[in-house]
């Protein structure tokens, strides 16, 4: 299987570079993964598509303002820190932008001194440990100097910060948003309960690597950067009581989905449980939990659009693809929705 084969066209002015000021006014194809039939909606009509004794799993991670921008105390040298992994005693997996410029040893200082990371080892890809220094609370201080690592297909700025997170992100450690999930109202949400459907909340921090660019010719030699997630007691019941009644699990997005995938057992119940996954979902995998997904438009060749084709078929989904094309529909993490029954 080769990455090529998930290409498609994309026109530039499709890729969505601003929020809807209504969350759930954007589109909504529906495609039907058995027989590929498509039709076109608003979000807000999801809740016409769920039964009550359904399972709705929703990603509660939360992305911080992962994105630094300092000086190299030697020189004055601009510097771009984006913060990956968090780890002990404040050293952070990161991605340093220019690379050459981050040696071990060298201090970065952010907001005037407030700030101020020194570069500890360089680890896989080039990543580079920093240990931060500071008075007072991390979290504050990332709040205050950070913004929002918004991906580089994203051109505009980001008004309102909230606006790259799901309205019900609880659990800081994101340097990505579950996009999927950016979608739903707290309304909506209010509305899809009152009509009997569970609403299951997981967690898993998103990395880089999910979006990171496959970059070998063979899909099946790609590896994915691992990932934490957490599934409680209350999640894993409520997941259980779908698989056993006649309820589907439907997941917001790719990171719910690798997650429930990720800890169910073969039968495709869940425990209370956390880890790291690396799982990799593409063509020829067999679901163990998920029934059915609520997904954004993603980008060509990458994991993500292999993921939504092991579900749906790899001809399904680049038909359905082209026909947003053709409909103007609007791409990635600001874009449209599909859901996928």
């Amino acid at each position: 299987m080769k990455t090529s084969d998930f290409y498609y066209d994309l026109p530039q002015e499709l890729i969505a570079q601003d929020p809807l000021e209504d969350r759930s006014a954007s589109r909504l194809m529906v495609l039907d993964k058995e027989t590929g039939e498509i039709q076109h909606h608003v979000f807000r009509d999801i809740i016409d598509y769920l039964n009550p004794g359904d399972c709705l799993v929703i990603n509660d991670t939360k992305v911080i303002p992962a994105r630094l921008i300092g000086a190299k105390e030697e020189t004055g040298a601009k510097i771009e820190v984006l913060l990956l992994k968090r780890g002990a005693d404040d050293v952070w997996e990161t991605l340093v932008k220019p690379g050459r410029k981050a040696k071990p040893g060298t201090r970065i200082s952010f907001g005037d001194g407030l700030l101020v990371g020194e570069v500890v080892d360089i680890v896989d890809e080039g990543n580079r440990l920093i240990h931060f220094e500071y008075e007072g609370i991390f979290e504050e201080i990332l709040d205050q100097l950070g913004q929002m690592p918004l991906p580089p297909y994203i051109t505009h700025q980001l008004k309102d910060k909230d606006r790259y997170n799901t309205v019900y992100a609880e659990h800081s450690g994101s340097a990505a948003a579950p996009t999927a999930g950016l979608h739903f109202t707290p309304e909506l949400l209010k509305e899809i309960e009152a009509k009997g459907v569970d609403i299951a909340r997981v967690t898993l921090h998103v990395g880089l690597g999910t979006f990171r660019p496959v970059k070998v010719d063979d899909v099946e030699n790609h590896h994915m950067h691992s990932e934490f997630y957490m599934i409680n007691e209350e999640a894993a019941e409520k997941i259980n009581r779908a698989k056993d009644g006649d309820g589907r699990v439907i997941c917001v997005g790719t990171t719910s989905c690798r997650t429930i995938e990720s800890a169910a057992d073969e039968n495709g119940h869940l425990r209370a449980c956390s880890g790291w996954t690396e799982i990799f979902i593409y063509p020829g995998y067999r679901f163990k939990a998920l029934d059915c997904l609520i997904t954004n438009f993603h980008l060509p060749e990458s994991t993500l659009i292999m993921l939504v084709s092991a579900l749906a078929g790899k001809e399904h989904v680049l038909t359905a693809y082209e026909e947003a094309v053709r409909e103007r529909y609007r791409f990635f993490s600001f874009g449209d929705a599909m859901f996928i029954k």
